[in-house]
């Protein structure tokens, strides 16, 4: 008689449980503290020079906006690994807000009932893109009364021309900046602003309510050991704004500098940098990807309703779009 087969051995072993990860070790923690702690260091360095002139500014006044983002990504870190070192970055956090406030979006002005409305647009439309036709017809199809344009060659200007005359048969071009509005305009003047050529113009603009005295600026461009030629641009048209007996103005286009450069010192103290209104920090360059505001606007004597960027045309540059009051009382 055959003996029944073995059955195989039950495991009763109880299931090990899972291991918790260890707690980081002491000399862990201050290693990472150390690092947190000199991270926050950096970003003060960098905070702290948006008020070095020169290259240094500038380049700070680029990283500020992701400088605040980076911190806060550093204090998330800390909160986990080295809680002390928190209070270590209330001093860069403090600096990067103080840094940051004049640039920070603002709130558009309510239109006064004895005032007219003002649109301007202005953009950067890159020389030898192709695309100012597309840009120009973009612009005005956002219901301008005034467009300005930078960086213009002989092509470019020529069609922009072409697409706007029918619109806007007041106009007037120096250099590589242009202005077309729908209001007649006079008293055009050519701007060197410190350079051995014009990149700059002023010209009043007639409008129904009174003249106003448009700026079109293209500052030159900035490269490692050559901003000499910019900041000359930026003291220049801050000469110019402090002398202009306009009682309203206002200045657009291509600065080649972040809001928070230093460079930007003079006309800020002159004009009112005009905030944008979207609740965004108005970045406008790369198109594709805005990672720094170097489009701005400035006025003087006039109240900002609303400001924002637009994309036109093909150009690497945001449109900056704004709507002023005028008013009534403007010669």
């Amino acid at each position: 008689m055959r003996s029944p087969p073995e059955e195989p051995p039950i495991d009763v072993t109880s299931p090990r449980p899972a291991t918790a990860p260890r707690p980081l070790s002491r000399r862990s923690r201050a290693r990472a503290g150390r690092g947190i702690a000199l991270a926050g260091l950096v970003l003060l360095a960098v905070m702290v020079g948006t008020w070095v002139p020169g290259l240094v500014g500038t380049a700070a006044a680029a990283l500020l906006p992701w400088s605040g983002a980076a911190l806060a990504l550093v204090a998330v870190l800390a909160l986990f690994l080295a809680r002390r070192v928190l209070l270590l970055l209330l001093v860069p956090a403090l600096v990067w807000a103080l840094a940051m406030f004049p640039s920070l979006p603002g709130v558009g002005a309510s239109p006064p009932t004895d005032a007219a409305a003002l649109t301007i647009v202005s953009q950067n439309v890159r020389a030898h893109s192709g695309g100012a036709a597309a840009s120009a017809g973009e612009l005005a199809a956002l219901g301008a009364d005034v467009i300005a344009m930078a960086e213009l060659d002989a092509d470019s200007l020529t069609v922009a021309r072409e697409a706007l005359a029918s619109e806007y048969p007041h106009a007037a071009a120096v250099g590589t900046v242009g202005i077309w509005s729908r209001f007649p305009i006079d008293d055009v003047q050519p701007l060197a602003l410190g350079l051995d050529w014009k990149r700059a113009l002023r010209a009043q603009v007639q409008t129904p309510s009174g003249t106003v005295a448009v700026y079109v600026m293209h500052a030159a461009s900035v490269r490692p050991g050559e901003q000499q030629g910019r900041d000359a641009m930026l003291a220049g048209i801050a000469e110019a704004a402090a002398s202009d007996p306009a009682e309203a103005i206002i200045v657009v286009g291509d600065f080649n500098a972040a809001s928070a450069d230093p460079a930007l010192g003079a006309i800020r103290s002159e004009l009112t940098w005009v905030r944008p209104t979207d609740g965004t920090l108005g970045l406008s360059w790369p198109a594709a990807v805005p990672l720094v505001r170097i489009d701005h606007v400035f006025v003087r004597g006039l109240d900002v309703e609303r400001s924002t960027t637009q994309r036109a045309g093909s150009s690497d540059h945001l449109a900056t779009v704004t709507t002023v009051s005028i008013p009534s009382a403007t010669p």
